[in-house]
């Protein structure tokens, strides 16, 4: 049986503590050491020990049970950082507000982000001290990341689906993850390529010879990491077409074939449709719009961009054909399926914190 530990000191909160601390708490531009703070003090209040509300603010016990006591001791005024010793600063509280104000809130003319440098000229100090300023608070405005949101009706229902296959396949059947990985280019660098050596990375040139693109099917097996690939010209429906034909000559007669699909106007054709109803032992499972990481065969298409199509040099199409399929002949040799772990509850969570950050 664990020993209890020491009982925490109670909080009890008048009307005008709870109502700052909650402000503090909400506060999106403003230092977030302070917001984690008030977050861990309001928990605290109802009861929670230390332990218990570590676990769902960015805190340790022992930090919890610190601050818990600066504020029982000095309020509000202790959630701060206590002064530190050295030199006196010579930047105020307030030009700190002011230029995290401004990098949060604002855009420089003619400019999309502000740069240490015309922050510096803004708000009147040195360059320095701006980049110390931004290092301090996490602040890094010269870094943009992408993001897609699927606006799917049927999100969690495919999602469930999908997942499902991935998870716990259905008994004599086949589960694939089929797309297309449009133009693959093979491309010819204007000079050869300078070998790596000690100290000095490879080396290629910026510019190249074009001569033509290619289109690569490809049908991942979730279960062994096979994959059966075929190279045409186009992407259009009549050539996803005769790649299902390849599949359903290959795959055993007796076997199902579950197909984890994108929504690509390609696969929805009315060709398509008909040819599913001819051959009834296929059934399409369609991911969520905007939602290719669902799909694992991506995964496969950017191991074999890295290894084989960014930094190679292709004299021809038929070179690039040849040096893809040849690299899947490899990977059959020795497959390796991918280990789906995510759960479909874990990523509803994690799709519900990322929309609560925007929100």
């Amino acid at each position: 049986m664990p020993r209890p530990g020491r009982p925490s000191e109670p909080i009890d909160l008048n009307d005008s503590d709870r109502t700052e601390l909650e402000r503090l708490s909400r506060a999106r531009k403003s230092a977030q050491g302070i917001a984690t703070r008030a977050k861990a003090v309001l928990l605290s209040s109802e009861g929670l020990t230390d332990t218990a509300v570590s676990k769902q603010v960015a805190l340790s016990h022992v930090s919890v049970g610190k601050w818990r006591k600066r504020f029982i001791e000095h309020g509000i005024e202790g959630l701060t950082d206590a002064p530190r010793g050295g030199p006196p600063r010579r930047i105020s509280d307030d030009k700190v507000a002011e230029v995290l104000r401004l990098t949060l809130e604002t855009t420089p003319k003619n400019a999309t982000h502000w740069s240490t440098r015309s922050m510096a000229q803004r708000a009147g100090i040195s360059n320095e001290r701006v980049s110390v300023i931004w290092r301090t608070f996490g602040l890094q405005p010269h870094r943009s990341e992408t993001f897609q949101l699927s606006t799917d009706p049927f999100f969690v229902e495919k999602v469930r689906d999908v997942v499902g296959l991935y998870t716990s396949p259905p008994a004599n059947a086949l589960v694939l993850s089929v797309d297309e990985k449009s133009q693959c280019q093979a491309l010819e660098r204007s000079q050869p390529i300078l070998p790596l050596m000690p100290g000095v990375p490879a080396r290629q040139t910026h510019d190249y010879f074009r001569h033509g693109t290619t289109t690569l099917f490809a049908a991942l097996d979730i279960k062994t990491g096979q994959v059966m690939a075929q190279c045409r010209k186009r992407h259009t429906s009549k050539d996803f077409l005769a790649f299902l034909n390849k599949i359903d000559a290959t795959v055993q007669a007796e076997l199902y074939l579950h197909i984890i699909v994108d929504n690509y106007a390609t696969h929805k054709t009315k060709a398509v449709r008909d040819w599913l109803v001819a051959h009834p032992r296929w059934h399409f499972h369609f991911i969520p719009t905007h939602s290719s990481w669902l799909n694992q065969v991506e995964r496969f298409f950017a191991k074999i961009t890295l290894d084989i199509i960014r930094r190679g040099s292709f004299s021809s199409l038929p070179q690039l054909r040849k040096a893809i399929l040849e690299y899947i002949d490899e990977n059959n040799q020795n497959p390796k399926p991918f280990n789906w772990t995510a759960s479909p509850e874990e990523i509803f969570q994690k799709i519900n914190q990322f929309c609560n950050k925007l929100s």
